[in-house]
C-alpha cells in the first residue's frame, strides 16, 4: 500500500522491507518520497506469499532499527531470513541491476547475509570501540574512486548515527576492494578521520561508513542519510547550517538504475 497519494504519476516505485523490530521505515519512506519516489512498506514475510513482488519495484530498501530484537547480534536474524527464505528472490533483483539500500540495521543484515561487501564472511559489524551506544551527527565523504551511480554528484554529507554494533571490521586474510568503499567518516574540515573519535564514532576499519557491491547497485551504510533530506532535520539549521543534505543519494537510487 502506498504511503502517500502525493507521489507524482509514474514516480519510481520503492519497496521498504520491514522485519520485526525495524523502526526507521517511516523515515526512509519520507526520504524516498522527498527524492521523488513512490514508497511502499510491507512486512518481510509477505515476499513468501508473492515471489514476483519485487519485479514491480525499481528500488528495495532495508531500514534501520533492531530487527528481531538484535537476537544473536545486530542484523544476524534478519540476515538468516534473507538467505534462508529469500536468497533466490534477492539474487534475481540484484543481478537485474536494480537498486538496493540497507541503512543501519539494514546494512548489518546485508553484511551478515554476505551480500556486502563481496564475499560471505569477509567482514562483520562489531561493537563500537567506545563500548557504548553512539547517537551523534557525523560527516561523510564519498569515495571518488567508487563508480557507483548511487554516488553521482555527492561529495560531503551529514547525517546521524544510532548504533551499538557499527564498527566495520575486515576479517583476517580478507580485503575490501577500494572501489567498493562508498563513504568514509571524516572530520568537520573534511579530512579522513584516521580512526579519531568521535569523527569516526565506532572505530570502523579504514574509517569505512558505507559500501557498495562490485556492480555498484547495492549500497549499505551505518549512518542514517534518511534523517537529513530536508534542512530543518539538522540540529543546527536555525543557525544557518544548510549543507550536507542527503536527498541526492536517494534521487540517484531512484533514477540511476
Amino acid at each position: 500500500m502506498a504511503l502517500s497519494s502525493k507521489a507524482p504519476l509514474l514516480a519510481p516505485k520503492a519497496l521498504i522491507l520491514v522485519a520485526p523490530g525495524s523502526n526507521r521505515e517511516a523515515d526512509l519512506a519520507h526520504a524516498i518520497q522527498t527524492a521523488g519516489g513512490d514508497p511502499h512498506t510491507i512486512p518481510l514475510n509477505m515476499l513468501s506469499k508473492n515471489k514476483d513482488l519485487l519485479d514491480r519495484y525499481r528500488l528495495v530498501a532495508l531500514p534501520g532499527g533492531f530487527s528481531y530484537g538484535d537476537l544473536f547480534g545486530a542484523g544476524r536474524a534478519w540476515a538468516h531470513e534473507l538467505t534462508s527464505r529469500f536468497q533466490d528472490i534477492l539474487d534475481h533483483f540484484i543481478d537485474g541491476q536494480r537498486a538496493v539500500i540497507g541503512v543501519g540495521n539494514g546494512f548489518q543484515a546485508l553484511v551478515r547475509a554476505g551480500i556486502l561487501p563481496h564475499a560471505r564472511k569477509s567482514a562483520t559489524l562489531a561493537q563500537n570501540a567506545s563500548g557504548q551506544f553512539e547517537s551523534r551527527w557525523v560527516q561523510l565523504s564519498s569515495n571518488r574512486t567508487n563508480p557507483s551511480p548511487w554516488l553521482i554528484g555527492i561529495n560531503l554529507i551529514e547525517c546521524p548515527v544510532a548504533h551499538y554494533e557499527g564498527r566495520f571490521v575486515i576479517r583476517e586474510n580478507s580485503t575490501i576492494p577500494e572501489q567498493q568503499i562508498a563513504f568514509y567518516y571524516v572530520t568537520r574540515s573534511g579530512k579522513i578521520a584516521a580512526g579519531d573519535y568521535p569523527a569516526n564514532p565506532n572505530g570502523s576499519t579504514l574509517d569505512i561508513a558505507g559500501l557498495t557491491n562490485l556492480s555498484g547497485n547495492v549500497l549499505g551504510m551505518m549512518p542514517h542519510p534518511e534523517n537529513h533530506v530536508i534542512p530543518w532535520q539538522h540540529p543546527a539549521w536555525t543557525r544557518d547550517t544548510h549543507g550536507g543534505l542527503c536527498v541526492r543519494l536517494f534521487e540517484n537510487g531512484l533514477k540511476a538504475f
